[in-house]
């Protein structure tokens, strides 16, 4: 049997289910006809290149009123994988008893190549008729419909985030609209001495600032879900209504072992008590005409939760004016619903994410947010490259310069784990500290006093590589240390993001850790300083770098800070973001957050947000090792980091439990691989061989094993 390219592309895909092609899905000619999403694609009718094709889809999840099924694909009457050209599908009212809920939708696709294909559920923006992605199938090969298809029958259906029985479905990312999530960590509430032992519930509704006069009539009905027990907050109604609400989905997610994803409010809100902490999600198309109302219930002692709804505590109107930066805190006064007199105070946290400029090139031909392919177990993570060079005298490297990465690599690193931050220039560079010393004198001199030390954000790129900078550690003791052929370029310190994404081979991968500074426990900074760029800003110039660099290459994209971690999940669809911890730990000071303090949280957390994974502290791990179970069972993949991994017997135990990778020091010294090469290569390598069998056999040629056990072909 002779196969062409394609064919043999279509085999190997098709046989190897793991495949991990970084590559996007191939594409099909475009045809040269234009279409509105909102129309049926009937109008892509030349039958000579194309052919109508009928999709049935069932949709046996939940949506909300202004939610809608579409689809995506690599033709032009499907977007061309651009989530702003999908397809909109009808749902078929007159089948529904006999096929439940079906959606359908008659569309002209290319007659004359394979139509790859993807279902997800979106909403249309009234103001803006622009698509926002709420959930979207995931799979790393899409549907497809290949070239000599014939239509299915009328009584068969895919069924949507369903392919041969594999269940893989993510919440989409910020395109246009808003992300604010509002925290009520630990009930944060002071009430009067009577109502100290209340259980607060609250509920969070967006609210349309710019309201047309029409829609003030007092006669619009609100959605018996949405109504409040206030007058002054009756007029409300469900995600997009025609009334004071805002074009928004409002949701709720509890850290808990039990409500750790996130879902839609219930009509009376979501209790937060003294040990709840609850994140109100809330996705908002008009952020600057958005305010958001907070309505507080409570049962009596005498009324029983079954008997009757709650009573209407009070409330508070936040205006998007209060939102100086993009987190914060907020000290709010509550009023009385009844009396509509002060009765109390709430302190919450606000994190504000907003769409990435970069819009254009984060398509919907794959996602690797929570790909990890089964094969990729205890992967080998060089820390810092070669590993940290300011603990250990012996150091001949130094820390996070490309020539530590390239070590790593050579001596069998699957992946590489490396700091970034933004330079002053906001420029972002590889380096772990946040502070540095700046020598004051003549390089060649040093005395007690010759350093200055400074926050390194506040060195642009060029002042980074012409002073003399020295390490912390190096300041603290005023001992200076030397590396091999320091004064070569690759050796020097602060190199930047883009040049190592080019200088190291694409086989290897990249843990890249972003810097960001937390309070601790005890109200100071990690650095001493604030922050002066703003959150978003920042997690821009650095996902700019790496959407335009990275190419094929396997990132993984990590950081201390949690909301980092969100911000860096919902502003982009295409690398997966692990949640660094400290868990228990004696070793470290903790955070203020609780997020990161234990690893139930941050499992929790990670659920929560959709993020790949944990990288867990070890010394947490080997204090409770039934811990690795906790984030596996979630389908959670688990990294872990720390001093202890220094260590051969302690890497293997930890291989041992299932850890998917260890992070660690001396790649050269501790790694016990044959095979210095990374399991990507490897795979890649794999991947190779089988393709050059399929080109033996097309040619006539026959392969078998030889005696040493190496794979040779024979004419």
């Amino acid at each position: 049997m002779k196969m062409n390219k394609v064919q043999m592309h279509n085999w190997l895909a098709s046989h190897d289910g793991d495949e991990d092609a970084m590559a996007a899905p191939s594409s099909c000619p475009a045809s040269s006809e234009n279409g509105n999403r909102l129309e049926s694609r009937r109008i892509f009718g030349d039958i000579t290149t194309n052919r109508l094709w009928t999709f049935r889809v069932l949709m046996n999840q939940e949506l909300a009123s202004n939610e809608q099924l579409a689809i995506v694909g690599n033709c032009e009457s499907l977007g061309n994988w651009q989530h702003s050209g999908a397809a909109l599908l009808t749902k078929n009212e007159e089948d529904q008893d006999e096929y439940g809920n079906l959606w359908t939708g008659e569309i002209y696709i290319p007659r004359h190549c394979d139509t790859e294909y993807r279902y997800m559920v979106c909403a249309v923006d009234p103001g803006t008729e622009q698509l926002v992605v709420r959930r979207w199938e995931t799979h790393l090969q899409p549907r497809r419909i290949k070239e000599l298809d014939e239509q299915p029958a009328k009584n068969q259906s895919d069924i949507f985030g369903s392919i041969n029985g594999q269940e893989k479905v993510d919440r989409g990312w910020l395109t246009k609209e808003t992300l604010v999530q509002l925290k009520f960590f630990y009930a944060p509430f002071t009430f009067k001495q009577r109502m100290k032992r209340r259980h607060i519930q609250v509920k969070v509704t967006p609210m349309n600032l710019s309201i047309p006069s029409a829609s003030c009539d007092a006669t619009l009905p609100s959605s018996p879900m949405e109504d409040s027990l206030s007058n002054d907050t009756h007029d409300t109604k469900e995600n997009g209504g025609e009334s004071s609400t805002a074009f928004a989905f409002s949701e709720v997610v509890t850290l808990s072992a039990d409500e750790c994803e996130i879902r839609s409010q219930e009509q009376f809100g979501t209790g937060c008590g003294p040990t709840d902490l609850v994140i109100f999600h809330l996705t908002v198309g008009d952020f600057e005409n958005t305010a958001y109302l907070i309505d507080l219930y409570s049962y009596s002692s005498r009324v029983a939760r079954e008997d009757g709804p709650p009573n209407h505590l009070g409330y508070h109107y936040v205006l998007p004016n209060l939102f100086k930066r993009s987190e914060g805190n907020l000290e709010l006064p509550i009023t009385c619903a009844k009396g509509h007199r002060p009765l109390g105070m709430m302190r919450l946290g606000y994190l504000i994410v907003k769409p990435s400029s970069l819009c254009a090139l984060m398509d919907m031909s794959v996602s690797y947010a929570r790909y990890w392919n089964n094969k990729w177990t205890g992967l080998d993570v060089g820390h810092r490259g070669s590993g940290t060079s300011f603990k250990a005298k012996d150091a001949v490297i130094r820390e996070n310069t490309i020539t530590s990465l390239k070590n790593a690599a050579e001596h069998g690193a699957d992946m590489v784990e490396f700091d970034v931050q933004l330079s002053k220039d906001l420029v972002p560079v590889v380096y772990h500290d946040f502070m540095i010393y700046v020598s004051l004198k003549s390089k060649c001199s040093m005395q007690e006093h010759d350093f200055l030390a400074l926050p390194m954000r506040e060195l642009s790129l060029e002042q980074l590589k012409k002073l003399k900078v020295y390490h912390i550690a190096e300041g603290l003791s005023r001992e200076t240390r030397s590396f091999h052929n320091d004064d070569c370029l690759e050796h020097q310190p602060f190199p930047q993001l883009c040049d190592v994404l080019d200088a190291l081979d694409v086989h290897v991968g990249f843990n890249i850790e972003i810097k960001w500074s937390q309070r601790l426990e005890d109200g100071k900074m990690e650095e001493e300083f604030e922050h002066v760029v703003d959150r978003n800003l920042y997690i821009d110039c650095i996902l700019d770098v790496i959407l335009r660099k990275a190419g094929n290459r396997r990132i993984v994209l990590s950081c201390f800070d949690p909301d980092i971690c969100t911000i860096l999940r919902f502003k982009q669809n295409r690398y997966p973001v692990m949640f660094l911890t400290l868990g228990r730990t004696t070793k470290y000071q903790k955070y203020m957050d609780p997020r990161g303090n234990s690893m139930e949280l941050a499992v929790w957390h990670a659920v929560a947000m959709e993020f790949l994974g944990v990288v867990a502290h070890t010394e947490d791990l080997l204090r409770d090792p039934s811990q690795v179970n906790l984030a596996k069972e979630r389908g959670l993949v688990l990294f872990c980091w720390g001093d202890d991994n220094n260590s051969k017997d302690t890497i293997k135990l930890l291989k041992e439990l299932g850890l998917h990778a260890i992070i660690y020091d001396k790649m050269d010294v501790l790694t016990t691989k044959e095979v210095k090469q990374s399991v990507f290569h490897l795979q890649a390598k794999d991947s190779q061989k089988e393709l050059l069998k399929l080109q033996a056999l097309e040619m006539g040629h026959v392969w078998h094993t030889s005696a040493d056990g190496n794979e040779e072909q024979q004419a």
